[in-house]
């Protein structure tokens, strides 16, 4: 348990994501990021110094504020996604610390997915690995806007700016395709707390914002402003207020927003109806944004069911069956296209084939390899995919939650990829 939050707007809460290889320190930067912006209490602090005690070192291990599996305390590295709430007198904020290790892409994929800023690690004396290049494909394909690279440990090289320039220049010509809508690079000392929440001393060289100033000033992404989309999770035929019997179709507003008397169209069957109302545990609502867990009431008796999908009348997604993803390939075996997949979508599960493999981005430059036979274990990769069936789908450019899926594999029930959606062809 944090401290208390500020009382702000939903709209002024930022969601982040950390992430970078293993030891370059970012449990240690959210815990000082909490430590010195007081969003820890004491009883907190009273274990971690018990903590940091019982492993042979002294004061107090801030990486153990985020390190909370056991096996991630014995191992010293972060395993799975540590969310941390917290909050300044001018914004909220969710961290997402996740995993760097190779093993473990598949929970920094989820812990980016709806990021609107990632900070990305680099140690200052190892440079930037192989797993950052990685990282910064996945958090440029999941189309994160804004990007800070933390140049860590700058009090291990003497807080030499040589070493601060190089790496950010660097990184910069490696983000430029990546198409961010900002990237800004800061040197800091997270176990110090220097340009972490306060400036220190040691980096006068340095003129940008401190990371906690980045974050304050970072712009969000709008969800509700985007459009209407509605998967279905379960139909109720319970009694609403005076709409007796009626039938209710729960589920939660993945973005942009409907209203009472708003004209709607069901997917993938495409009739249409009109909201008649928006029901809660706390009572009826006008409107509806994004995140809100909803159940909503037509006019007239549709048939629906979970897996379908509403949205509003003149906002229609590609209902098809064939399109072309990238896939971030997570399973240890390769992708085998003579295997059976599923493909979870929104509320729906379909069977698929994967078709071909149409390249596979090289790591190392971050450029397409075409022609690859295969996907094996943290390849990212273009594919085409045909479903069993047909569905309402978005490009993820366009709308992030009904552009992204997951493949399953059908005989173990694995998540084995998680997809993009790129291009949509035409049904038939």
């Amino acid at each position: 348990m944090t401290a208390t939050l500020t009382r702000l707007p939903a709209a002024d809460t930022l969601r982040v994501a950390t992430s970078g290889s293993v030891d370059d320190g970012k449990s240690t930067l959210i815990g000082r990021l909490l430590y010195d912006t007081k969003a820890i209490l004491a009883d907190q602090l009273a274990t971690v110094e018990r903590d940091t005690a019982r492993r042979g070192g002294a004061g107090m291990d801030l990486a153990l504020l985020t390190d909370g599996l056991t096996a991630e305390r014995e191992q010293g590295i972060t395993i799975d996604v540590a969310y941390r709430y917290f909050a300044t007198p001018r914004r909220r904020f969710i961290l997402a610390d996740t995993p760097g290790h190779e093993q473990y892409t598949r929970n920094m994929v989820t812990g980016t997915s709806h990021a609107d800023l990632a900070i990305l690690l680099v140690d200052a004396r190892q440079g930037i690995s192989p797993q950052t290049k990685r990282h910064a494909a996945l958090v440029g394909l999941l189309r994160t806007p804004h990007v800070a690279l933390a140049v860590n440990k700058m009090d291990l090289v003497g807080f030499d700016r040589a070493v601060y320039e190089r790496l950010r220049a660097e990184f910069l010509a490696l983000a430029a395709p990546l198409g961010f809508e900002s990237v800004t690079p800061i040197p800091m000392s997270a176990l110090d707390g220097d340009m972490v929440v306060e400036r220190g001393e040691r980096l006068g060289w340095y003129e940008g914002p401190t990371l906690l100033q980045l974050l304050e000033t970072a712009a969000t992404t709008r969800r509700s402003e985007g459009r209407w989309r509605y998967p279905v999770q379960l139909v109720s035929r319970s009694r609403y207020g005076e709409r007796a019997d009626s039938r209710g179709y729960l589920g939660r507003v993945e973005s942009g927003s409907v209203s009472v008397n708003d004209e709607v169209r069901v997917w993938p069957s495409g009739v249409a109806a009109r909201v008649a109302q928006i029901v809660t545990l706390d009572g009826t609502l006008e409107t509806a944004g994004a995140g809100r867990s909803v159940s909503i009431i037509l006019d007239r008796q549709v048939d629906i069911a979970r897996g379908d999908l509403l949205t509003h009348v003149a906002d229609a997604p590609v209902v098809t069956d064939a399109f072309e993803a990238r896939l971030a390939w997570l399973a240890s075996s390769p992708l085998d296209a003579r295997r059976a997949y599923l493909i979870k979508h929104g509320t729906a599960v379909v069977k698929a084939k994967v078709l071909s493999v149409e390249d596979r981005l090289d790591i190392h430059t971050l450029q397409p390899i075409p022609g690859s036979a295969e996907l094996a274990a943290n390849d990212i990769g273009r594919v085409r995919i045909r479903t069993a069936r047909v569905l309402p789908l978005d490009r993820y450019a366009d709308v992030r939650a009904t552009g992204s899926f997951l493949l399953i594999d059908e005989a173990t029930n694995a998540t084995v990829a998680a997809g993009l959606i790129e291009e949509l062809a035409s049904h038939g």
